[in-house]
């Protein structure tokens, strides 16, 4: 079970001038020996646990951009001021001037556990630009100058873990909604298009029933996976909606979705949550009802 709340991204974002619901996007391609993952719509604090499940117990902020934290003259705070307001232990690296004009590196790294991250990414703020990478324990100044140069190097969507010795997990987050996963593990996929799933349907049943949050289960792996054994591009829009149970229109697409594009109208599954039952059930849309 997982809390969705009524700040979520699939809450609190929607779709041109009449408001939209947002959709769920989810693509994956395998590259260099990990999982590429672009999809839609999730804050990083709503993933962090998936995403860091098998990650190296050290972490590295290694870009942060928000409004939420801006000095008198409107100028944003130090990731380290930043990480002391939430109170979040961790070890700072200032980044080289070589790298400044990067626009995938901050002007310094935060170096913190793993498990300080909920802490991190948790509350009333919200990161428009984020990047997390993993790194293996002890990592040294010089080692993380390496990492300033291989981020900020690389580009677009291009796989960067092969060139991170000992990295497992990469995240680059934009507007708290649209994000990149990039990792070594092969259940990465399938758990981040469960993770979708609950907080799409979470998020209907918190606008149906007013509460500040809902506890939803996940779908099963074997749920996500026949979906992405069947097709690497997904798109999902709500079907139907009770006070306890959600369906989510799925459509299988020939590349990945982007924000613009309608969802098609032929729809290939219908994923159901069924409070009352306990769990989700996908069916072929012809035989959903």
């Amino acid at each position: 079970m997982i809390e969705v709340g009524r700040h979520g991204a699939f809450s609190v974002n929607c779709v041109g001038l009449r408001r939209l619901p947002f959709p769920l996007s989810f693509s994956v391609r395998e590259a260099d020996g990990s999982w590429m993952i672009s999809a839609a719509a999730a804050r990083a604090g709503e993933l962090v646990d998936v995403l860091t499940r098998t990650a190296n117990d050290t972490v590295v902020v290694v870009n942060l951009a928000t409004n939420s934290f801006l000095d008198g003259d409107y100028q944003q705070w130090r990731p380290s001021l930043i990480a002391a307001e939430l109170g979040v232990d961790c070890a700072v690296h200032p980044v080289g001037a070589w790298a400044s004009d990067s626009i995938a590196l901050g002007e310094e790294f935060l170096v913190m556990r793993r498990d300080s991250l909920p802490g991190f990414l948790t509350g009333e703020w919200s990161p428009y630009e984020l990047s997390l990478v993993d790194v293996p324990a002890g990592v040294t100044p010089e080692q993380l100058d390496e990492l300033a140069l291989v981020i900020g190097t690389g580009t677009g969507d291009e796989p960067l873990l092969a060139r991170l010795d000992g990295s497992r997990f990469r995240y680059s987050g934009h507007d708290d909604c649209y994000l990149l996963v990039e990792s070594t593990d092969p259940a990465a996929p399938a758990a981040v298009l469960g993770r979708l799933l609950a907080l799409l349907a979470g998020s209907v049943l918190i606008g149906a029933g007013g509460a500040a949050s809902v506890r939803v289960p996940e779908p099963d792996s074997a749920l996500p996976e026949r979906l992405i054994g069947e097709s690497p591009h997904w798109v999902g829009v709500v079907g139907t909606a009770s006070g306890t149970t959600v369906t989510v229109t799925l459509s299988a697409l020939p590349r990945r979705w982007r924000l613009g594009q309608a969802p098609p109208e032929r729809a290939d599954h219908v994923a159901t949550l069924d409070l009352a039952h306990g769990g989700w059930r996908l069916a072929p849309a012809e035989s959903a009802g």
